[in-house]
């Protein structure tokens, strides 16, 4: 077996999901073949060195129909003989990519491998696949599909998240995206495409301003009432509490020891209860500090997947890490959701950070819908 090292891990800014959106204009693939440009540009070599690619993509229709990973590496000019594979681990997709090719490093499956991955939200629509499992009924309640929207406000009256720790969750992570902008370090890895080089989604508010938004997803509630069983739920999460759609994409290289920026320290992926779907990062998060031996406390970043703002909420009460090392750079409540993407932009992000304040080791925490959690844990050298 041989470790897997981090070479260079890049992203895109993140442009709403709206036809005017800074990202609209490009297509899935081409965003991936920007990146893939971008790290030419950089030195490395990713055209002559990757033997495979890993996309992760969460709305595998239309645009991102027909295999992504596919049509991405021809738009790239990647060689022939690249090996590509398109997955579909909901939110925490891209991480899942990158640890499948890590994963081929070890094993002597490939000495290069690329992964990352895409979302176009501004051309295919949340749950655009209108698969079976949204709607059936062939299945134990606790078992059937919920939206994760609706998850995270019973997950917040579950653990007594209280609408203030949402509001301050929003707060501290606008605030911090919009100062991100201002500091160059902090957005290294990030490359500007059709002229956009900024954040589009974020949107900094007052206290005032977030504590007088009404709860946005009692709707969801009347959709789902007969799985509810008429339950009455404490609608907490407005629309600054959940990340917004967005457009964007990512890609790491992960190759061997010489000249990489980063060790491969842990990665691990858990599945957890269906019904509590936001809770399963936790579980990932804490197999991965076990494997490796390592603490919270022992992070010097953090990059936690605000998958609406109860996961950060509870995050921080929990466990209790230091917040100023977390999310410093401001998360997905601020800076939004491009789903299949989002792992590998947290990934980028996360290099950023630690370069920035000069750590070594990092962790990157990824939660998505039914029950999915990522986590992989990186020393930077």
């Amino acid at each position: 077996m041989s470790e897997p090292y981090l070479h260079i891990a890049l992203r895109t800014p993140r442009g709403k999901a709206r036809p005017d959106g800074g990202l609209a204009g490009e297509t899935p693939h081409g965003l991936v073949a920007h990146l893939v440009d971008a790290m030419e540009a950089r030195g490395h070599d990713p055209r002559g060195r990757a033997e495979r690619m890993t996309l992760g993509c969460v709305g595998q229709v239309g645009a991102q129909g027909g295999h992504i990973a596919l049509i991405a590496k021809l738009k790239a000019e990647l060689p022939d003989g690249v090996a590509v594979h398109t997955l579909n681990n909901f939110c925490a997709s891209g991480l899942s990519a990158v640890g499948a090719a890590a994963a081929a490093v070890a094993s002597g499956q490939a000495q290069w491998a690329l992964g990352g991955g895409v979302e176009m939200l501004s051309k295919v629509a949340f749950m655009a696949d209108k698969a079976d499992y949204y709607t059936a009924t062939d299945m134990p309640p606790d078992r059937r599909y919920i939206q994760v929207a609706l998850a995270a406000d019973l997950l917040a009256e579950k653990e007594g998240i209280t609408r203030d720790e949402l509001d301050q969750v929003a707060l501290v992570s606008q605030a911090r995206a919009a100062a991100a902008e201002d500091r160059p370090a902090l957005i290294a890895s990030r490359i500007a495409v059709a002229g956009l080089d900024r954040e589009e989604a974020v949107r900094p508010m007052t206290l005032d301003r977030l504590q007088s938004l009404p709860p946005a997803f009692p709707p969801l509630a009347e959709a789902y009432r007969s799985l509810l069983r008429d339950r009455q739920i404490d609608h907490r999460h407005t629309v600054a509490h959940a990340p917004p759609m967005t457009d964007g994409a990512a890609l790491a290289l992960i190759g061997p020891r010489e000249g990489a920026i980063a060790r491969i320290v842990a990665h691990q992926e858990v599945g957890g209860d269906p019904w509590d779907s936001l809770t399963a990062g936790f579980a990932a998060m804490d197999k991965a500090l076990a494997k490796a031996g390592l603490t919270l406390a022992d992070m010097d970043r953090i990059e936690f997947m605000e998958a609406f703002a109860v996961t950060h909420a509870k995050f921080l009460r929990d466990r209790a890490p230091d917040p100023d090392r977390v999310n410093v750079s401001g998360g997905h409540v601020a800076k939004g959701h491009p789903m299949g993407a989002t792992g590998g932009v947290l990934l980028s992000t996360l290099i950023d950070a630690l370069t920035d304040s000069g750590g070594t080791l990092g962790l990157v925490v990824a939660t998505g819908a039914q029950g999915v959690g990522v986590a992989t844990i990186v020393e930077r050298i």
